[in-house]
């Protein structure tokens, strides 16, 4: 079963700002191939995180995804460096985007 893919607009955002073209295009080749098995891919996350995965896309670049079986959509949240310890680490990041609400992961209406 080949899931859909959606960006939220915070990792597109994420990802403008990654100025080698080349990294940006591995990141996006990453995400692409979330959509056979995503729930194989990459590792669960715990606490504030749980129910999301993450996968190593190049380097140490991280994307921050959360499936959903029932509409066969990955979302994929965000993308951006692992630097624990670091505030732009981007799963510090992602804690606060969903602490603040600002990650929808609501099915869109598709017409």
């Amino acid at each position: 079963m080949k899931y859909k893919i959606l960006l939220t607009d915070t990792c597109l955002s994420l990802l403008k700002k990654i100025s080698d073209k080349k990294l940006q295009r591995t990141i996006l080749m990453r995400i692409e191939g979330l959509s056979e098995d995503p729930d194989k891919q990459g590792k669960m996350l715990t606490n504030e995180l749980s129910g999301f995965r993450s996968i190593h896309a190049a380097g140490r670049y991280r994307v921050i995804y959360k499936t959903d079986k029932h509409t066969v959509i990955v979302y994929i949240l965000a993308t951006g460096i692992r630097k624990q310890g670091d505030k732009k680490d981007i799963y510090k990041i992602t804690k606060k985007l969903l602490k603040a609400g600002l990650l929808d992961l609501e099915p869109l209406d598709e017409e």
